[in-house]
């Protein structure tokens, strides 16, 4: 008979009552800071590839032929005058090449004030 009490009891459901809770403060305040650094690193690379470049430019000078040619000679046209030659030979491939890492550190603060009351 108890062993039948005790279950009706643990069984029977029971009733869940919540209590009035009164806070014990009229009024308060909460200061928070919030300090966070943050590191970022940038890698760039870059490659820049060209074709083949045979040119010539100039004033009072003439080219014997095509300036890709090995045998090519320039003359001036007229001694008594200035002249001026400039002359770009360049291969086929790479030409430039950049590799910069640049690193960046970020501090920032966060400082929250609240104030509340009853």
């Amino acid at each position: 008979m108890k062993k039948l009490i005790l279950l009706l009891a643990l069984l029977a459901p029971s009733i869940a009552r919540a209590n009035t809770v009164t806070p014990q403060f009229t009024t308060g305040n909460m200061t928070s800071t919030t300090v966070s650094t943050q590191t970022v690193k940038e890698v760039t690379k870059k490659e820049i590839f060209g074709s083949a470049v045979n040119t010539w430019s100039g004033t009072n000078v003439t080219a014997s032929a095509d300036i890709a040619g090995a045998a090519t000679k320039f003359s001036i046209k007229d001694d008594t005058k200035a002249w001026q030659l400039e002359t770009t030979t360049r291969a086929a491939g790479l030409i430039e090449k950049w590799d910069i890492t640049t690193d960046y550190t970020i501090n920032s603060t966060t400082n929250s004030f609240s104030v509340f009351s009853q």
